[in-house]
């Protein structure tokens, strides 16, 4: 294999019927190597073969078809006279993509020694997408001047109310919950402008304290501490509004790591649409897209569905942006609640076995303020 390998050589695509796919020859060749369990756990575990049909496609491609093994356990419980179902057709499909960047991968650093691992899909690793930069730190002496010159911030009309009348029930949670301590030391520094604390402003719920003006300006930003991260009040993200969640499980598909449960297939679809306000290109039109996520079907599994939800409902989960894959603008990408897009490959593929990937996106949802309580 030379030391350059063209995208159209490399492409991985879809078939004519539902149980072929057309794969660049440089692709089956390093899929089907010897050495390389890849292909042949692969049949095992969906009880199919795999084999070339016709060489020669366009773009130097190849026509692999899947057909069930005579008297093989096929995944999902089917029998060998079923069809090849889309899922199982775009499990081989992303196996044919993970070998495909692990080719690029070697061409790339050849000298440099990687553990191959199977994977099934591919996340993309967003940012904060939806987070805008807290302000620069001003003066100390320009804080104080303008806090001599102007009236306090906003913040503390918010924390309360005005005299003679009571605070709504929810006012407390919706606006912070914080608390001004006039009499207290205002000697530390405040983490925001790492400046002296002007008009100290404790947190209640976490306990973390800020000038009062930093924390205004805050919390225009993003309703949380800015040490913690604790979410104050319901945050609502900027994920398109016409998108759709749908759960499908597999009691006969095992994770691994989750032996003795079945699967969550969590499907993400949104149609083309047009950005709004909240986005960052107002009246441009983004493309849509299909996402799949899996999840295990143990009590954890499915609590951690009930917060995705949730999530899923406050528009958190997807915002629109720049996708760091594949550097297109003005796309749905993701936005920083990590998703398992593959059945297997561990964490270097966004699959399993990871141990600990149910307890960190109960965190990640957690500082969005997506709790079981």
């Amino acid at each position: 294999m030379g030391s350059q390998v063209s995208s159209v050589a490399m492409s991985v695509r879809a078939g004519q019927g539902s149980d072929e796919v057309l794969v660049s020859q440089a692709v089956w060749d390093y899929l089907a190597a010897a050495g390389r369990p890849w292909l042949l756990e692969f049949q095992h575990k969906q009880g199919l073969s795999a084999g070339i049909l016709r060489r020669g496609e366009r773009g130097g491609c190849c026509a692999v078809r899947l057909r069930p093994i005579e008297g093989g356990a096929r995944a999902g419980g089917g029998t060998t006279g079923d069809p090849v179902s889309p899922a199982t057709r775009k499990a081989f499909i992303d196996l044919c993509r993970c070998a495909r960047k692990e080719m690029s991968k070697q061409e790339g650093a050849p000298k440099r020694k990687r553990s191959l691992l199977p994977c099934v899909g591919v996340v993309e690793a967003d940012g904060e997408g939806s987070l805008l930069p807290p302000p620069p730190p001003q003066p100390r002496r320009s804080q104080r001047q303008q806090l001599r010159c102007t009236k306090p911030a906003d913040l503390g009309s918010a924390l309360a109310p005005p005299v003679g009348q009571e605070a709504p029930p929810h006012r407390e949670a919706e606006l912070g919950a914080a608390s001004f301590a006039e009499g207290e030391d205002i000697g530390t520094s405040c983490s925001i402008c790492m400046g002296e604390m002007v008009e100290r402003t404790t947190l209640d719920r976490c306990g973390h304290a800020f000038c009062r003006s930093c924390l205004d300006r805050a919390f225009q930003v993003k309703r949380a501490c800015p040490v913690c991260r604790l979410v104050y009040g319901q945050l609502i993200g900027n994920q398109p509004a016409n998108g759709s969640m749908m759960v499908e499980r597999d009691p006969d598909l095992e994770l691994p790591g989750h032996e003795g449960y079945g699967c969550i297939c969590i499907i993400y679809s949104f149609p083309p649409g047009i950005q709004a306000q909240e986005h960052p290109n107002p009246g441009v039109r983004y493309p849509g897209t299909d996402r799949v996520a899996y999840l295990p079907d143990s009590p954890e599994g499915n609590r951690v569905l009930g917060l995705l939800r949730r999530a899923f409902e406050q528009r958190l989960i997807f915002t629109i942006g720049t996708s760091m894959t594949t550097g297109m603008h003005n796309v749905i990408t993701w936005n920083d609640i990590h998703h398992k897009t593959s059945l297997w490959g561990g964490p270097r593929c966004f699959g399993y076995p990871d141990p600990t990937y149910l307890v960190r996106v109960t965190e990640e949802l957690r500082e969005k303020g997506i709790t079981a309580d």
